[in-house]
């Protein structure tokens, strides 16, 4: 393998362990909500349906990053997660209805 072609898998790797879509629809709620928490995001919840999209809109909510470099990643990553989104709009469609939001702070649970 290539130098430039383990960079490339790399970086796609990284941007997809960082898509908002992939992190509340594929991991639990404590696990989806962990990054959130620790950067001291203002959200309190997140809505399931479009919740890439809304995780991202929650990680440029939060006081702001010295690096910079956050704002970048979140903005390229909002047309990634829109689209995996809407692909995954029926189980995301169905979870909201039967579990609610993602809690960010407070009790788990509906809401």
């Amino acid at each position: 393998m290539t130098i430039k072609m383990a960079m490339l898998l790399s970086t796609f790797s990284l941007a997809l362990s960082g898509c908002g879509t992939a992190v509340t629809v594929l991991q639990g709620d404590e696990e989806a909500t962990r990054g959130l928490r620790k950067q001291k995001t203002y959200c309190q919840s997140i809505p399931r349906i479009y919740s890439g999209l809304a995780h991202n809109f929650c990680r440029l909510h939060a006081p702001s990053d010295p690096t910079g470099i956050l704002v970048q990643v979140v903005l390229l990553d909002l047309t990634l997660s829109g689209a995996l989104d809407t692909v995954a709009l029926p189980y995301t469609i169905y979870r909201q209805a039967t579990d609610g939001n993602i809690r960010i702070y407070g009790r788990p649970g509906r809401g």
